[in-house]
């Protein structure tokens, strides 16, 4: 099996075919490190490797590891679902959330982010194919928020997320990121800061770089399959 090392070197290769084969920089796309469930001695092989974002979707966990790993100069981003109990934690240790998707959160990660940090850069979870099951707003509510957003002083507004429905054919999801990337260019034109279009993971991220994905979210190519909850752990013994 191959190293951590050795997984980020393959994929950090593929997106810069796949960026090639799409006349894109290869440094236009940003790659986050899902390491959710993961060990700390996961993330430190994968940053001993050159890999600095990792993204993480449980609070406690996630909170675990980054105090764990204080002395790493780590940028952290939450990219799960967002409960109203968990903004304070969040806010005052991640660098990134990528799933806000309603007015409330956003207040509440403003009120709660620290004046001694810089501002939370945040992205609006949109629900592409309108799953009921799939957190995000409507794509018809993105500018609303987005109002909402651009007059709290504690956040910084940075573009659009987004889960498209799982499909046998991961090319069946390239209709739903050329929709993400209509609605990216809608804000951009409004906000000169929006730069960022989070989409794409592990099975689908080639297609999601061909509609002009910014950052993709991987971990199992990266780290490997999940471990079951009876066998995960924080520790870097």
């Amino acid at each position: 099996m191959n190293s951590i090392a050795e997984r980020i070197k393959e994929v950090r290769n593929e997106i810069a075919q796949v960026c090639s084969a799409h006349k894109r920089s290869a440094h236009s796309v940003q790659l986050i490190a899902v390491s959710k469930t993961k060990p700390a001695a996961d993330i430190v092989a994968a940053y001993n490797a050159g890999q600095r974002d990792f993204g993480e979707n449980y609070v406690q966990e996630a909170i675990a590891k980054i105090v764990q790993l204080s002395d790493y100069p780590i940028t952290w981003h939450f990219i799960g679902p967002i409960q109203s109990n968990k903004t304070r934690d969040i806010a005052q240790h991640f660098d990134w959330v990528h799933s806000i998707d309603r007015e409330k959160i956003a207040r509440r990660l403003a009120q709660q982010r620290s004046d001694e940090l810089a501002p939370l850069n945040v992205l609006i979870q949109i629900n592409i194919d309108d799953e009921t099951s799939k957190a995000g707003v409507a794509p018809a509510q993105m500018l609303e928020l987005a109002a909402v957003i651009s007059e709290l002083p504690q956040l910084r507004l940075r573009g659009l997320m987004t889960i498209p429905t799982a499909q046998t054919d991961p090319s069946a999801t390239s209709e739903s990121f050329a929709a993400m990337q209509r609605l990216f260019s809608e804000l951009k034109a409004q906000y000169q800061q929006v730069d960022t279009l989070s989409m794409g993971m592990s099975a689908d991220w080639p297609y999601a770089v061909a509609q002009g994905a910014t950052m993709i979210r991987i971990g199992t190519s990266l780290f490997g399959a999940r471990l079951p909850k009876n066998e995960q752990t924080g520790d870097l013994t």
